[in-house]
């Protein structure tokens, strides 16, 4: 019963904008469209999952605004929302039904895989509020599909404002994986000087080519309190150290970036979500991101979120999900390198997007 960590197609129902999608996933899967197409609704779903599976799927509807802020058109209009994972011949399935106290019931939770005779599905429970998939099957499909899931992390690096968790001090023991919003990223920065040192220096190189000035990090205890630690800084030729607000928006998100893929890969997640990684980067940082998220594809799988004319040069077509608003539902759409091979002989794909010939484009 051998698993595929790379999620191979998803179906989902009744989530948010999406009413309806079934999209094969590869490898490498970099999504387009306009504002408000549904692009980080389909980022959003996954950190849906992953909270589930940590148990905390009601505090997840309760700051997202409740079931009829997740349900697609809230539950006058949908009344069950549904999730098929599939990892090749194995997968995780749930459906979610709103409650009269506005919680989220699981509805159907189960497994699934291949067998010679057919298909066989394990249902773990009905009617429960919080995942049963860490109780177990009494078969091995949740040993290996559960921890694959579990190891989903979706980043997200908009806020750098002085407020930023990633500016702060924090517990230098907070280290076993980088946090969502890079909160922790002084910690495992030196978790990994200390432990990682190929990895670390090649980070830091990675820094250099898009900040000729960085030098490098000085990473070290907090004199006062030597459980704590914050990111410090030296520029190039220079001994003084300097904080994390002396750093550029741009400069830090691709401080964070290039963690989340140059990171070891027995630390990497199975699946590494990025939404909107191209705020405030420079157009060669864009370039040296892209290089870093087909590197990282190889062995890990990637969706990122995008609206960057230059980031999606970058890609082929077959990479690019173009994701449309259709009467009020998200569409999504792998493009066809055959079916655009005429006109990327003349045009770069960011061109014949610009030029609304993908889709994903406003309209009315």
């Amino acid at each position: 019963m051998a698993l595929n960590g790379k999620l191979s197609k998803l179906v989902l129902k009744g989530f948010k904008s999406i009413a309806d999608c079934e999209l094969k996933m590869r490898p490498l899967n970099i999504l387009i469209g306009s504002n408000g197409a549904g692009k980080s609704n389909f980022i959003t779903f996954f950190r849906m999952i992953q909270q589930l599976l940590d148990g905390n799927l009601q505090q997840f509807v309760s700051q997202h605004g409740g079931p009829d802020s997740i349900l697609h058109f809230g539950r006058k209009v949908t009344g069950t929302l549904s999730a098929e994972l599939h990892f090749g011949n194995n997968g995780y399935k749930v459906s979610l039904e709103a409650t009269q106290d506005n919680r989220m019931m699981i509805a159907e939770e189960g497994f699934w895989w291949d067998a010679p005779d057919g298909a066989i599905t394990k249902i773990i429970g009905r009617g429960h509020f919080e995942s049963k998939a860490e109780e177990g099957t009494g078969t091995k499909i949740d040993k290996y599909v559960v921890p694959v899931l579990k190891k989903w992390r979706v980043y997200h690096f908009h806020d750098t404002s002085d407020s930023a968790y990633v500016k702060r001090i924090h517990r230098i023991a907070d280290n076993a994986y980088l946090r969502s919003d890079a909160g922790n990223l002084a910690a495992f920065l030196y978790f990994l000087q200390q432990v990682y040192p190929k990895e670390f220096s090649q980070i830091v190189q990675t820094i250099r080519l898009v900040a000729p000035f960085f030098g490098q990090f000085r990473l070290r205890p907090n004199g006062v309190n030597g459980e704590m630690i914050e990111l410090e800084w030296f520029e190039r030729g220079e001994d003084i150290p300097f904080k994390a607000h002396h750093l550029s928006d741009g400069t830090l998100r691709f401080i964070c970036l290039a963690t989340v893929f140059l990171q070891p890969a027995d630390l990497q997640p199975e699946t590494i979500l990025v939404d909107e990684p191209e705020l405030g980067l420079h157009p060669y940082a864009i370039t040296t991101l892209a290089s870093l998220i087909r590197s990282a594809s190889k062995s890990k799988q990637v969706i990122v979120s995008t609206q960057s004319v230059e980031l999606l040069n970058e890609f082929d077509p077959e990479d690019v999900v173009v994701v449309d608003k259709d009467e009020g539902g998200s569409v999504f759409k792998r493009l066809d390198t055959e079916e655009l091979r005429s006109w990327l002989q003349d045009y770069s794909l960011g061109e014949l997007w610009k030029k609304n010939l993908l889709g994903g484009r406003p309209s009315r």
